[in-house]
């Protein structure tokens, strides 16, 4: 048997690649002078077999100023949601929530037109830095709020809606894991101004999060609910704190 032969040291490429457009992004990018990002495109897109390089870099290059406007709404969130945030310069170089959100909307332009495995490259690099998994093809609107970023998991159809604020170990999945339903909608969609808590869980494609909700931690939620809503879990588990007396 014959194994098709993979250039895997594309993935150090692709890792350089994507953390030197992350920082040209507040930089030179939106200036034109990122032709050493260029460079390495093109060898990237030769080693993955990607036509028409030239053509696809120049459109892509017209949406990084666009992206850099969404990332600064992005970073005001991050800067007016988190108590422990001191300054917007912290978010820009310290927060890996953000560092995730950067990169999902650098590969998000990427996939809209359709280009093969670079964008989930990008994505598994930034899964690796920052612990935080967002598939390229979800939808995410203005200003996203993502703390501490550890374990969260954004589907490939999910649809998130403006000013949503999501915390680690946070699923948005599906409720089946099924090849067949790979042209359907199999994750959820999160309506505006949604705050959804550590470790809670939404799954299925029909699920939407009405907008101004709030979802507690660790709940698990695979029916819809109405906006203004509440959602928490109560453990049947009760703690009972008593004084301690030390003589």
């Amino acid at each position: 048997m014959q194994f098709k032969q993979y250039d895997l040291s594309l993935k150090d490429d692709v890792e350089v690649f994507t953390k030197q457009l992350f920082y040209a992004l507040f930089n030179d990018v939106c200036q034109e002078k990122a032709n050493h990002l260029r460079e390495l495109f093109l060898k990237i897109c030769k080693g993955l077999e990607i036509p028409k390089a030239n053509n696809v870099w120049e459109f892509y290059q017209q949406s990084f100023c666009e992206i850099r406007n969404q990332l600064d709404l992005d970073a005001k969130a991050f800067e007016s949601t988190d108590p422990a945030c001191k300054s917007l310069g912290e978010v820009y170089l310290a927060y890996p929530g953000f560092h995730a959100i950067a990169v999902y909307r650098l590969s998000h332009e990427l996939y809209k037109i359709e280009i093969p495995v670079l964008p989930r490259m990008m994505s598994e690099y930034a899964h690796g830095v920052t612990g935080t998994d967002i598939h390229p093809g979800a939808i995410i609107g203005e200003s996203f709020f993502i703390d501490h970023a550890t374990g969260i998991v954004i589907g490939e159809t999910t649809i998130i809606k403006n000013n949503v604020k999501i915390y680690q170990g946070v699923t948005l999945g599906g409720i089946q894991v099924k090849k067949e339903l790979a042209s359907t909608k199999r994750h959820p969609t999160i309506e505006s101004n949604v705050t959804i808590y550590a470790n809670a869980t939404v799954l299925g494609g029909d699920v939407t999060i009405g907008k101004d909700s709030v979802i507690g931690a660790n709940v698990c939620v695979i029916d819809s609910v109405p906006e203004g809503s509440i959602v928490t879990y109560e453990s049947e588990n009760k703690i009972i704190m008593r004084k301690s007396y030390v003589k």
